[in-house]
């Protein structure tokens, strides 16, 4: 397979006897029809959107190719794909839809990809005790469609709702839009249910709290399929809300509306949107409101008298430092245009090199990390634009988002590797952590070190002890070395 296309990290293969009799076996598990060596089926589930991978992609190559992709349809199917493979000690990348942004799924070196789009079910919906348990191959806004049927939300709302799965947001510890109110997917999970590599199947109980040990199951969380395959959780959900209240404000400095909201969420308001854009974001994604002030756009939801006792409390911080009330328009403009990324395709094609970079802070360095990383973006020869905004915020700190867009000419894999070396090392000197729901896939492991130090090692361990032939999506969480993919 390699022979035929160009794979730019692709670094060892399984041998190919070993692939065909995985194959056979693995046949008489899901059936012939959920086995495929087809090369479009290849092709389809060996990358995600990191921009790296487009680079490639436009210029006709890929990263890596796995050499098998089955489709189990139950966890009992994934127990023995997983222990089958173990055995013959074969690579295995767990692949919901492919929405990561980091190189989470690249198949370093070959094997399987173990594709759970077929795992898709709701299995049970408790409206009394508000939990639904899902299975983890379920697209994410086909869930939230069912949900919406029977009167619940999910409260989980990534950008990639439409192109991403229930498991791969447990995989990455994803954050939605409205998780000032529900949380991330950390705080919305209940349980989960996991095999391990060795074809273990495993659960947590759906309890509201526990004090039995450590947390097995929620260990998972994060683990970008490093550790095993979650197969289902369980997830709290909510009714769908009374109410909804729209606000917006623009303040003439970033650092007076960033202490606006840590007032009134240390105050115990908890808005499902809080979104505060920098002005040169306010002017590119609110071109009406121009460009010399910072917009913060707020939603709140949920029973009619909490929205307007959270509405007024807000009201009262928000126009003590003078900002200006913009109406409810532009949280109506965003949120009829929040799921389009058109214009990172088209800047694509054009030559352009784009990413978003997120970065979690605390209140004492949420503005600080903003100038730091904007300063160290723009630095990099060929950035054009180093913008920001707050996407997620909490009585603690903020989430801080970097936009970067740069035209280098034909360098563009080393110039992205700068620009993320700049952005990451601006990021820990101010005491940020490097992410905060993108996760940590391949690219990221470049900082792992850096951001855990010692308990880097542990998190090795633990692997080597879930993990001991090391067939878990290899290269990835910074958990061993990516050969070919380096600083």
């Amino acid at each position: 397979m390699s022979d035929s296309i160009d794979t730019i990290l692709q670094e060892s293969y399984p041998d190919q006897v070993l692939i065909d009799d995985y194959a056979r076996e693995a046949a008489k598990i899901v059936g012939s029809e959920n086995v495929s060596i087809n090369q479009a089926d290849l092709l389809s589930t060996c990358r995600d959107y990191w921009p790296v991978n487009s680079i490639w992609m436009l210029e006709g190559a890929v990263p890596a190719l796995p050499q098998l992709v089955t489709w189990p349809r139950s966890t009992a199917e994934v127990s023995k794909l997983l222990a089958l493979a173990n055995d013959k000690k074969i690579p295995v990348i767990p692949y919901g839809e492919g929405s990561g942004t980091l190189g989470g799924v690249i198949p370093l070196r070959g094997g399987i990809m173990l594709d759970l789009k077929k795992m898709n079910r709701i299995r049970s919906l408790d409206e009394e005790n508000l939990m639904a348990t899902v299975e983890s191959g379920l697209n994410g806004a086909l869930y939230e469609e069912q949900l919406n049927r029977a009167g619940y939300t999910g409260g989980h709302f990534p950008q990639s709702l439409r192109c991403s799965s229930v498991g791969g947001w447990l995989a990455c510890r994803a954050a939605g839009q409205f998780s000032t109110r529900y949380g991330k997917i950390e705080d919305i999970t209940v349980s989960l249910e996991a095999v391990l590599p060795n074809g273990t199947i495993f659960s947590g109980r759906s309890v509201p709290r526990t004090a039995t040990g450590p947390r097995i199951d929620h260990l998972f969380l994060g683990s970008e399929g490093t550790l095993g395959v979650i197969t289902s959780a369980t997830l709290r959900i909510w009714p769908l809300p009374e109410k909804r209240y729209l606000a917006s404000y623009t303040f003439e400095r970033l650092e007076d509306a960033l202490e606006t909201i840590r007032l009134f969420m240390q105050a115990g308001t908890r808005p499902a949107v809080v979104r505060l854009y920098d002005a040169q974001e306010t002017g590119n994604h609110f071109p009406e409101l121009g460009n010399k002030r910072c917009v913060l756009i707020l939603l709140i939801e949920g029973n009619t008298e909490i929205v307007e006792a959270e509405a007024a409390v807000i009201k009262k911080y928000v126009l003590a430092r003078k900002a200006t009330d913009t109406g409810p328009e532009h949280v109506e403009n965003w949120l009829e245009k929040r799921f389009n990324i058109s214009v990172a395709s088209v800047l694509f094609q054009k030559g352009a090199v784009l990413d978003t970079i997120e970065v979690c802070t605390n209140w004492h360095n949420a503005h600080s990390t903003y100038l730091a990383m904007q300063k160290a973006l723009l630095a990099v020869e060929g950035t054009l634009l180093a913008s920001g905004h707050y996407s997620h915020v909490y009585p603690e700190g903020a989430a801080l988002y970097m936009t970067t867009v740069g035209f280098p000419g034909d360098d563009k894999v080393n110039f992205y590797k700068n620009i993320w070396q700049a952005a990451m090392e601006a990021c820990l000197a101010e005491g940020a952590a490097i992410s905060h729901h993108h996760g940590i896939g391949l690219h990221r492991g470049l900082w792992m070190a850096d951001e855990h130090g010692t308990g880097l090692l542990v998190l090795r361990r633990i692997k080597k002890a879930l993990d001991p032939h090391g067939i878990m999506n290899p290269g990835k969480l910074g958990l061993e070395e990516a050969r070919k993919w380096q600083k």
